[in-house]
């Protein structure tokens, strides 16, 4: 196994969060971990700005649940870090509106990702926005 560096959980992160279907979702998993990537996903709607905590909320415990981080502060923690950084990325775009989304988190080793995929209510017409943070976690 070739060793996997940022770029390739972010990748991960953002196909989970792209995924169609909870059956897609369990087979990108299955993809994963015979890459040694473990991954998660969290669907999301509401209204955006009332919403952060609750996203926040959604990702730790997808994460925890999923066996992707350790029940640790440390870990707990950059999961939020990074999720409030993919949403903060999104936030000009989404202040003021109804999103519907998932999160997708993938984590190798030390690398975490977090990504924000979201379709953003504009009346009748709707837009797209993309957010990813990344942190460091205790390895093992």
């Amino acid at each position: 196994m070739t060793n996997l560096g940022s770029k390739d959980v972010a990748r991960a992160a953002v196909e989970m969060a792209i995924s169609d279907s909870r059956e897609q979702e369990k087979e990108l998993r299955k993809y994963y971990v015979e890459k040694e990537i473990k991954t998660a996903a969290v669907d999301y709607g509401g209204d955006f700005v009332t919403s952060m905590n609750k996203i926040t909320e959604r990702a730790v415990v997808a994460a925890k649940r999923e066996g992707v981080i350790k029940e640790v502060h440390a870990d707990e923690g950059a999961v939020l870090g990074a999720t409030r950084e993919a949403l903060s990325q999104i936030m000009n775009k989404a202040v003021g509106l109804n999103v519907g989304g998932k999160i997708g988190i993938a984590c190798y080793k030390d690398h975490i990702s977090v990504a924000a995929f979201f379709g953003l209510g504009l009346s009748y017409l709707d837009d797209v926005a993309i957010g990813i943070g990344h942190r460091a976690v205790s390895s093992g």
